[in-house]
């Protein structure tokens, strides 16, 4: 250390105390946003405003080219989905272009296509077939009950999005993600089969039934498939081979690998149109009566534009399907937004694409859409054709709005088995894969038997339970997690740095390698290596590990913990303080004689406790009176009062809330070893001040700040270095971090401070 760095070091520290948090302070910081945070949020609204000025042409063509083929394969498959959700074909139109046409004002995310998906249309589905039944006014126009459940879904999200509360989205775990998908895909894939193989039309024979009923009826009726399976199943074969020799070609011509990307992508128009071909030729003259089942009339244009009916008979009809439906919309959009915001280096905004999936759903009604999402399948189409900006929505919108006018007399002769065909390929890409079913178990063998338990729940049951199954599971296993929160008592280790066969042999040798002592668990619990024994603090001093957030579900586990270990390392202040036998509480086993006792003499007394609150970020009303109620206990069991020390304290507000326990300071303490820091010239208003004066001046506390932090800016003064204390000198018992913390508790108790 240089001379004056040395002697800055020898003064005495500027004074600092910490003024502890206001609620009025956390009202104004938390509450009431500046002029500057409320223009901030209404701009963050409207996330077209970053990038819409400085579009271009490179731009329009990458837009231009994923939205034709995003169009292309939306069509089919907007159709296919809206026979899933009960409705007639032209609705799944409807809801595409709505939610190509809006979503670019509102998006975040270059890559997500929302429309109609499969596991929302089967939802939509089973909801009209469990509400339709009491609104029997209803019976005949169903897409009015599914618009007023799309409106009054879109104003909920809207709302969450609006009051920045997108982040409920990640206390929804992966596993139950999966499980949720997993299980909808075979839900759907199973309900399509019957409509694949054609013996559908047995009346005792329910394909909306939980998945194994409409398994097992598949095979009871198997006798009653007809010709439909012959177009269904070389459909769906050629779907998969198409699919099959791209990606084979691709890996074996990398460099047209974007030509066959293409020829796979549009492998669903082709096949589309093949087999309508087909059915035309066939069905031309048996238009009355087909030789299969086709989709027959849809209305060209938007035949079912009207104001949204919103009454009391339909909500309280749906209210009950109002959760299940919230979480689907939020978890398919968030979760594929995010994918490939991470495939694709950008981050999106979970509140905003909240707004986004709201709106979309307040105006689809209006258009005659029924609730829309993120699709997966038509945003990873998106993202590998090239798009470079949301607006390709639009030029998708303007392809679906093409066929809404120009194809419907094309759309009569589609297959039904061919669109049953279509989604069970759509779907077997939401199906988890062994591997990564294999790495769940890997990682956490309790959430690998969460998405089994979902699964399970969505094939038996349906998808909706499953649902809540998933999420009830995942969040009892959060609150299990954090109950059953465990601290360690720790101890200090010495460690060197060098390459471990650089290490001298001779211990004066190693004396000069550069060290530091670093503090690990006594049990080896964090796997550090069992032949390297941490040193115990000595003479009844204790340090324990909070791991976790200190807050009312753990606090008394924490504690216990703590004070059976403490009570079993030590021995009591006073080995019989009640005197006779008749004085002690039943609960005080004690020795069994007044002059006789079993404790181990050679333990110390309590005399010291250090907290380590690096792991702490939060305390609440139950913990802190369970701290004091312990530090009584303590107190009590060593016949004096016992040292509290606290390091890595992280929040003001938790050192407000420790001090209001009565931790943290005393005015009877002196602080005799704390952490400096050394700085070479002082800062005032984020400016430094200047040097003015000579070297060898004395400098005073005066001349800079008060013990309150009240700067003097009129006086400056020169140093080439200046201690100044890292925490408030009034908190003794508060450290930076353990090292201090143990040099201050020995300190304390070798002087007696």
């Amino acid at each position: 250390m240089e001379p004056s760095n040395a002697a800055a070091l020898e003064r005495e520290p500027i004074l600092y105390v910490e003024p502890l948090p206001s609620s009025k302070q956390w009202v104004a910081e938390n509450l009431v946003p500046s002029r500057a945070q409320a223009s901030a949020y209404i701009k963050s609204l409207f996330p077209i405003l970053t990038w819409i000025y400085r579009y271009n042409w490179t731009w329009l063509v990458g837009d231009l080219v994923a939205g034709i083929t995003v169009g292309v394969v939306v069509v089919p498959q907007g159709m296919a989905y809206a026979k899933l959700a009960q409705l007639p074909p032209e609705f799944g139109l409807y809801s595409s272009f709505v939610g190509c046409a809006l979503y670019f004002i509102f998006a975040t995310s270059k890559d997500i296509t929302i429309g109609p998906v499969a596991v929302m249309s089967t939802l939509m589905g089973n909801i009209l077939q469990d509400v339709l039944p009491h609104l029997p006014q209803y019976k005949d126009t169903p897409w009015i009950v599914a618009g007023c459940l799309s409106l009054v879904l879109g104003c909920i999200v809207t709302g969450l999005g609006l009051l920045r509360l997108g982040f409920i989205v990640d206390f929804i775990p992966l596993p139950a993600i999966a499980a949720f998908m997993t299980g909808s895909a075979l839900n759907i894939a199973m309900g399509q089969i019957p409509t694949l193989m054609g013996n559908n039309s047995v009346k005792a024979y329910n394909t909306r039934d939980s998945t194994y009923l409409v398994f097992g009826n598949f095979f009871r009726y198997i006798k009653y498939c007809n010709i439909n399976a012959a177009v269904g199943l070389t459909a769906l074969f050629l779907l998969y081979a198409i699919r099959a020799a791209c990606n084979h070609s691709a890996r074996r011509w990398p460099r047209r690998e974007k030509l066959f990307f293409f020829i796979s992508t549009l492998r669903t128009a082709f096949v589309i149109l093949l087999y309508t071909l087909i059915s035309y030729l066939v069905n031309r003259n048996h238009r009355s009566n087909p030789k299969f089942s086709i989709l027959g009339v849809v209305p060209r244009g938007f035949k079912h534009m009207q104001v949204p009916t919103v009454n009391s008979d339909i909500l309280s009809a749906v209210a009950g399907k109002l959760p299940s439906a919230i979480i689907v919309l939020i978890i398919e959009h968030i979760s594929i937004s995010k994918s490939f915001g991470r495939i694709n280096n950008y981050t999106i905004n979970p509140n905003q694409e909240l707004i986004a999936i709201g709106i979309t759903n307040i105006f689809g009604p209006f258009f005659g859409a029924y609730p829309a999402t993120g699709s997966f399948s038509r945003t990873a189409i998106k993202s590998k054709a090239g798009v470079r900006t949301p607006l390709a929505g639009v030029i998708t919108a303007a392809i679906v709005v093409i066929a809404i006018y120009a194809l419907p007399p094309v759309f009569f002769y589609i297959s039904n088995a061919l669109l049953a065909a279509v989604i069970i390929h759509a779907v077997g890409d939401l199906v988890s894969t062994p591997t990564a079913i294999k790495m769940f178990w890997r990682v956490s063998p309790f959430e690998f038997v969460i998405f089994w338990a979902g699964v399970l729940v969505s094939l038996f049951s349906s998808i909706d339970n499953g649902i809540y199954t998933t999420v009830a599971a995942s969040a009892a296993l959060l609150l299990f997690r954090i109950a059953k929160a465990q601290g360690k008592f720790v101890g200090t280790v010495s460690v060197v740095y060098d390459k471990p066969n650089n290490i001298p042999a001779s211990p004066s040798q190693r004396a000069s390698l550069t060290s530091r002592d670093i503090f690990v668990p006594l049990d080896h619990s964090d796997g550090s290596n069992p032949s390297v024994r941490p040193r115990h603090p000595q003479g009844g001093v204790f340090i324990y590990r909070l791991n976790e957030g200190y807050l009312y579900p753990n606090a008394v586990h924490f504690t216990d913990h703590m004070v059976a270990e403490v009570t079993a390392k030590t021995r009591p202040g006073v080995v019989n303080p009640y005197g006779s036998l008749g004085n002690r509480p039943w609960n005080d086993p004690g020795p069994r004689h007044k002059d006789v006792s079993d404790i181990d003499p050679s333990l110390p007394v309590l005399r010291a406790v250090i907290l380590d609150f690096n792991g702490v970020s939060n305390v609440d009303i139950t913990s802190i009176q369970n701290l004091v109620d312990v530090r009584k206990q303590l107190d009590r069991y060593a016949s004096r009062p016992v040292s509290w020390h606290f390091a890595g304290v992280k929040s003001p507000w938790i050192r407000r809330a420790l001090v209001a326990g009565g931790f943290g300071s005393s005015s009877s303490a002196t602080r005799t070893v704390f952490s400096v820091a050394t700085v070479g010239a002082l800062e005032h208003d984020g400016d430094s001040l200047p040097l003015s004066h000579s070297r060898d001046e004395e400098f005073t506390s005066d001349s800079l700040e008060n013990t309150r932090g009240e700067a003097k800016p009129d006086v400056i003064t020169s140093f080439d270095s200046l201690p100044l204390p890292i925490l408030s000198v009034d908190q003794p018992y508060f450290h930076i971090d353990l090292d201090e913390a143990l040099k201050a508790t020995k300190q304390e108790l070798e002087f007696g401070v």
